[in-house]
């Protein structure tokens, strides 16, 4: 019977609804897109946009470097134009000058837009990069400023980065062959660095002993800092989709609520294992913390000081590497350009010694190598998203309340209405006062710049000088170092980077004692 009925022929009513139903599917969509376009266009004197399609907006036009995309639209509609992600309008800068504009109405684009990484991960807006605004935001500034990241506190942590800088030295000694060129690979060992530097300062932990137990768990907290990032780019931007979040078609929610549980468990173990000591240390980050806990609980919560401890050690366990890696790679790429940070190194450090802090002053020359590695490959390339609490004006166009602030830093660090040359590589340009102002913003601007920058910019200092003090350095063939950018809102090589090393026989001597220590 059932077989019979499959067969019998549809009537032209059913034949009409088949045909009808998705017609009155897209019919709905298209009135429900153009209401929400003519909502947005009762707004006059917008910046100009791209064409867009219904409910999607400008999404398709979205794809992988997305700084590089945003700056091939600004070369057509300007250095602000409009785009929707979904229904969300998204004001986007590329210029210094608009961004100078803007930062004069920075009240008005300090709150975040509400987005599952940051709800989820962040905890609930509790850390101080995604915190609205206000007087709760004031009191995270005042925690990580002045209790956290004071110049009087990093300087305690000097012989950590020593320490660790030494311990790198040591591991590409250990891998390499006496007085002959040695295939390296660099990007592991500046993010176990870093890495541990990182846990030092946090923990007072290396968490790279040689005990089983503290291997593991440093790398089973090492594999979550990496599933977060990747979480983070993977989720951007279709998270701003209502419809992404509500449904979770990618899983991603349940997979940041996995990742909260894992970093929260692994926070209270932490916090737990220090409030069983007895006294504080000042040169332990938790200590600091948990004193500031026991004198104010109200207002340092366990949530408070979890959120503080993942947005350091995500936004500064990757980013000096990643700048290490860049300038390595493009100072193997311009020998000439490394040979002369290495005769300013061996005149103002000698070879009888390794790089201290205190040297770092007078190696102008590798600092202007540095800061011209920032501007070609800034940490972020496009600012943490603002979104707009009022109507305001920027670049003579009107910008409605709720608009979303894209700042395209990798497009205007190479404004050739700036920079002479701007995509070439001369750390000499920095001699001069070129790069100050909004024309260079490597950590951002404002009140939610970048909060690790002094600690990175010391980090990266030590690093990078000691591995030109100490070895040689080739191209691992003729070819040059390949500079693409990998996938994602971060900005790392997207080919690790290998290179030929060797040690300098003048500097055997100090190098020995790294070895026997």
């Amino acid at each position: 019977m059932a077989i019979l009925y499959h067969h019998l022929p549809c009537s032209m009513d059913q034949r009409l609804i088949y045909y009808f139903l998705p017609l009155f599917f897209f019919l709905f969509l298209f009135l429900l897109s153009k209401f929400l376009l003519q909502h947005h266009k009762n707004h006059k004197n917008l910046p100009p946009t791209p064409f867009s399609f219904p409910i999607i907006g400008h999404l398709h036009l979205i794809q992988d470097p997305l700084h590089r995309v945003l700056h091939t639209l600004s070369l057509k509609y300007g250095h602000a134009f409009i785009l929707r992600f979904g229904s969300r309008p998204v004001l986007v800068l590329s210029s210094s000058s608009v961004v100078e504009e803007c930062v004069t109405q920075i009240d008005t684009f300090q709150n975040q837009p509400c987005a599952t990484i940051k709800k989820h991960m962040k905890h609930d807006y509790t850390s101080m990069i995604t915190a609205h605004y206000g007087p709760y935001w004031r009191k995270l500034r005042h925690i990580t400023t002045i209790e956290l990241f004071s110049i009087t506190r990093l300087n305690t942590y000097s012989d950590v980065r020593l320490d660790e800088t030494r311990s790198l030295i040591k591991t590409l000694l250990l891998g390499t062959l006496h007085d002959k060129y040695t295939r390296v690979g660099l990007r592991p060992r500046l993010q176990d660095m870093s890495f541990s530097i990182i846990m030092r300062i946090v923990s007072g932990k290396r968490h790279f002993g040689p005990e089983i137990n503290e291997l593991m768990e440093a790398l089973n907290f090492r594999r979550m800092i990496v599933e977060i990032s990747k979480a983070q780019n993977v989720s951007y931007p279709k998270e701003l989709l209502p419809f992404m979040q509500w449904m979770d078609i990618d899983g991603m929610k349940k997979t940041l609520l996995r990742l909260k549980a894992k970093n929260d468990a692994f926070s209270k173990d932490m916090m737990d294992e220090f409030r069983k000591k007895d006294g504080v240390s000042n040169k332990k980050m938790i200590s600091a913390m948990l004193s500031l806990q026991e004198s104010l609980p109200e207002n340092y919560s366990d949530q408070l000081l979890k959120g503080i401890m993942l947005t350091f050690l995500l936004v500064d366990t990757d980013t000096s590497a990643a700048t290490i890696e860049w300038a390595m790679s493009l100072l193997l790429n311009h020998p000439l350009i490394l040979q002369k940070a290495r005769v300013e190194v061996d005149k103002n450090v000698g070879q009888d010694h390794l790089i201290q802090e205190t040297d770092l002053h007078k190696l102008k020359y590798l600092q202007y190598i540095v800061n011209e590695t920032l501007r070609l490959y800034p940490p972020s390339p496009l600012f943490v998203p603002h979104e707009s609490s009022n109507e305001c004006t920027i670049g003579g166009y009107n910008i409605p309340c709720g608009t979303m602030l894209l700042v395209n830093t990798w497009a205007i660090h190479r404004d050739p209405k700036v920079w002479d040359g701007p995509t070439s590589f001369r750390p000499e340009r920095f001699e001069k006062s070129v790069g100050k102002g909004y024309n260079y913003m490597p950590f951002g601007i404002g009140k939610k710049q970048g909060l690790g920058d002094a600690l990175a910019n010391r980090v990266v200092g030590m690093a990078l000088g000691s591995l030109i003090q100490c070895f040689d350095w080739e191209r691992v063939g003729k070819k040059l170092v390949n500079l693409n950018e990998a996938e994602g809102l971060t900005m790392i090589k997207n080919e690790p980077l290998e290179a030929m090393c060797k040690a300098r026989e003048c500097m055997y001597k100090v190098l020995t004692k790294v070895l026997d220590d």
